[in-house]
């Protein structure tokens, strides 16, 4: 039975998904030390507060393959992979935060409800650019997801408490900036 390349691709990127969604804490490699790779190579995901916004940069690798467009989805996948990891750190740390503040006295749906808006959210990621380490054919994708975007789209949600909207517009961006340090 032949089955499509793109709901391969599609799959994989659900798989990858899911896999982060189960993950710990963020740690970020970075400083990987390639020779003549852009800066973002070697400076790995992270969460960046400068000039161009608030941003969660992934940075995903996938080795030589026999077909480029097939290593390039790899690449790119993990690229969002990692932009989905860091994004599940900050909304776990932002759950927690709103638990202290609410005194523990949380709707138990505001978890669910906020981890469902993120998955919409990803679809926000845009991959910005490529490199190929001409040494060994690794092909590296730079991923960017704005936070001014999902901040947008949090504001507006359906799904979530208003008492939870107007936590996180007044504390949300020292929660960010939280994870702007923890990922340097």
């Amino acid at each position: 039975m032949h089955i499509p390349a793109w709901l391969k691709i599609m799959a994989l990127g659900m798989a990858a998904l899911t896999l982060v969604a189960c993950g710990g804490r963020t740690t970020i490699e970075s400083d990987l030390g390639i020779d003549d790779a852009p800066d973002w190579v070697n400076e790995g995901t992270q969460a960046v507060d400068d000039d161009d916004g608030r941003l969660i940069q992934g940075v995903g690798t996938a080795p030589t393959m026999g077909d480029f467009s097939l290593q390039r989805s790899a690449a790119d996948t993990r690229a969002r992979a990692e932009i989905a990891r860091v994004l599940a750190s900050y909304i776990d740390a932002t759950v927690a935060d709103y638990t202290r503040y609410s005194d523990g006295q949380t709707d138990s749906d505001i978890e669910q409800n906020l981890r469902s808006e993120t998955k919409q959210l990803l679809s926000g990621a845009r991959i910005v650019g490529h490199w190929k380490n001409p040494e060994n054919g690794n092909l590296y994708s730079f991923a960017e997801l704005d936070m001014e975007a999902v901040e947008e789209n949090l504001s507006v949600s359906k799904s979530l408490t208003g008492a939870f909207k107007q936590y996180y517009a007044e504390r949300g961006e020292q929660t960010f900036q939280q994870l702007v340090e923890e990922t340097r």
